[in-house]
């Protein structure tokens, strides 16, 4: 293969919320050098600081990131407008000589940019506004179960309690007639062969470290303000509990709780539960996911391997040779 014919190297960093991801990335980019392009789909807006776990201002000075706090709350922002801003930051960094570094778990997010699009029906306001009061009526498992008799492959592969992607579901096929996994069956336009694609997936080895680590983290959210954060959101009296940025794990909970619908123990109860059954989902893409290469933050027998350790692992990828 002639030079002119190597693809340049694209990163990308999963993993389960509270894995280590932005610490790996940080320091990889001061390294390469490379810039940091945000793959979490909380971080896209304004004001989501403290629950969604946005690099500080001094991580933010150390590193160009794009993509963060590029939304208002009350702005939903879809996969296709993350591929779409992704491409335009990924061909920019490229272009100054520096690696583009995806960091993030929202695997929708991945998977839209690599694989593609398929050409859905936009969004309609009325068929959603009807859907959501339909679940009010009669709940999320009713409306499961009219998705699992018209998209059973889509049924089958969320709980319940997935609601915005049930309802969504339903909206697309309200409007064509045809399920969601027919239109994701022809996507297209993906960048996975554009590029030389490096994708690291970073966690621990055992699940109750990673559990750990999701307490600990979200006692330091609440200690560092995070119930403020989320009522000064809610006094805005423009955002709602059907907006993605509102329905974000963590802010959730919150927002139900000073609603009055859960009592304290049981708004942390829950948010606690939210973030464990969020890195299960995480980790069932991941198992399934193409080229990846595993980085474990502990040996074989258990040791917590330091940020110098795990950064070697990285850099030894990222140095060989794509064949």
């Amino acid at each position: 293969m002639a030079d002119t014919d190597i693809k340049q190297q694209v990163v990308s960093i999963m993993g389960p919320t509270a894995s280590g991801k932005t610490g790996l990335a940080l320091a990889l980019a001061e390294k390469l050098p490379a810039e940091i392009i945000n793959v979490d789909s909380a971080l896209v807006y304004r004001g989501l600081n403290i629950g969604a776990a946005k690099p500080s201002t001094t991580e933010l000075a150390k590193v160009s990131h794009h993509l963060i706090d590029i939304r208002d709350p009350s702005e939903p922002y879809s996969a296709a407008d993350f591929c779409r801003d992704a491409r335009v930051a990924i061909e920019d960094i490229l272009a100054r000589k520096k690696t583009p570094i995806l960091v993030g778990g929202t695997m929708l997010y991945f998977k839209a940019l690599l694989e593609g699009l398929s050409d859905m029906p936009v969004s309609s306001p009325e068929i959603r506004e009807a859907i959501g009061q339909e679940a009010a009526e009669k709940g999320w498992q009713h409306l499961h179960n009219e998705l699992a008799k018209v998209d059973p492959e889509l049924a089958a592969n969320l709980h319940p309690n997935h609601s915005q992607r049930i309802s969504r579901a339903l909206e697309v096929y309200r409007i064509s007639g045809r399920p969601m996994s027919e239109f994701r069956d022809s996507s297209k336009d993906g960048l996975l062969n554009q590029y030389d694609w490096r994708q690291i997936a970073i966690a621990p080895r055992d699940r109750s470290i990673l559990h750990a680590r999701i307490a600990e983290r979200f006692d330091l959210m609440m200690r560092a303000g995070l119930l403020e954060e989320v009522r000064g959101l809610y006094k805005r009296g423009d955002l709602s509990i059907d907006l993605p940025a509102i329905r974000a794990v963590g802010y959730r909970q919150l927002w139900l709780y000073l609603a009055g619908e859960y009592a304290e123990d049981e708004m942390l109860e829950k948010a606690l539960a939210a973030t464990r059954q969020l890195a299960k989902r995480q980790f069932t893409w991941l198992r399934s996911w193409p080229s990846l290469k595993w980085i474990y933050t502990q040996d074989e027998e258990g040791k917590i391997l330091n940020v110098n350790e795990i950064l070697q692992q990285a850099l030894n990828f990222l140095t060989k040779r794509s064949i």
